[in-house]
């Protein structure tokens, strides 16, 4: 990495970790909400790009269906069938997403032309997202802790993971998918995860399922692996380095949220199962 890029990668950072944090801790639901729709949306964009669709119009188009789509989520979000639903749903998706990418053995580039399998997955990667951290900050009191508590979780794998990896890689995780990525690297992210699990266990100490919170944001970590790799798969099929080039030094928003989109939806889960969220 340059020195010119290293240096963007931390004027980025400095800008956006602290507004990231403020909002979450300062913002109302209703407000906050508004401003992750915003985040998926520009993320969308460029998952219309993944998605083969190559001109304005087409990118608009898609934009306008998941806006929708998010709209009719917020209008849905005081009924627990669509939220419990759509997150359990959303978990079994990455469960079988992991399944399908220990499959590859070989990437082809996707066919020219927009595919509407990979935009209507967009779809299922983006609002579920929404919708878990929407959920998690309206849940109560301690709610924006715990939506920041998350994004720290996945901050804290990550660079378990590029620390480990960058240390003691040796055995690649995929190498077909990320060439980059090891067995190290995941054994740092879980390392990681698990520091985080036991000072939220000792947060909730009062909580039933208390002691079930540290296997929780491990499989929330390991599954977070899953939606980056999902991901690097999609861009290599595109030829894409990056999703975009919004973040200077760090690429697109979902360069930024890969992680996430899959650690939301399961975290949310863990919660519902171990303490009743």
């Amino acid at each position: 990495m340059g020195a010119s890029t290293l240096l963007k990668r931390v004027l980025t950072a400095s800008i956006l970790i602290p507004s990231v944090i403020a909002a979450v801790l300062f913002l109302p639901t209703s407000y906050l909400a508004l401003c992750f729709a915003l985040i998926a949306l520009l993320a969308g964009w460029e998952w219309a790009t993944l998605s083969g669709f190559l001109n304005n119009f087409s990118r608009v188009l898609f934009i306008l269906v998941l806006a929708a789509v998010l709209w009719a989520s917020y209008l849905l979000l005081d009924h627990p069938w669509f939220t419990d639903w759509l997150f359990y749903l959303s978990a079994v998706w990455w469960f079988v997403i992991a399944y399908i990418l220990t499959r590859y053995t070989k990437i082809e580039l996707a066919k020219p032309g927009p595919d509407m399998m990979r935009a209507v997955m967009g779809l299922i990667v983006l609002v579920p997202l929404w919708v878990a951290l929407v959920v998690l900050h309206r849940s109560g009191d301690d709610g924006p802790f715990i939506v920041l508590f998350l994004m720290v979780l996945i901050w804290v794998a990550d660079s378990g993971a590029y620390f480990a990896g960058s240390r003691w890689g040796s055995r690649k995780l995929a190498p077909v998918i990320s060439p980059g990525k090891s067995w190290e690297g995941v054994y740092g992210a879980v390392a990681g995860a698990f520091i985080c699990g036991l000072l939220l266990a000792w947060y909730r100490s009062d909580d039933p399922g208390t002691l079930w919170l540290v296997p929780v944001c491990v499989v929330t970590v390991l599954i977070s692996v899953v939606g980056d790799l999902f991901e690097s798969l999609l861009k290599r099929r595109m030829a894409m380095k990056d999703s975009g080039s919004l973040l200077p030094g760090h690429g697109g928003v979902l360069d930024r949220i890969d992680s996430l989109t899959a650690a939301a939806p399961v975290f949310v889960v863990g919660l519902q199962v171990t303490s009743g969220l």
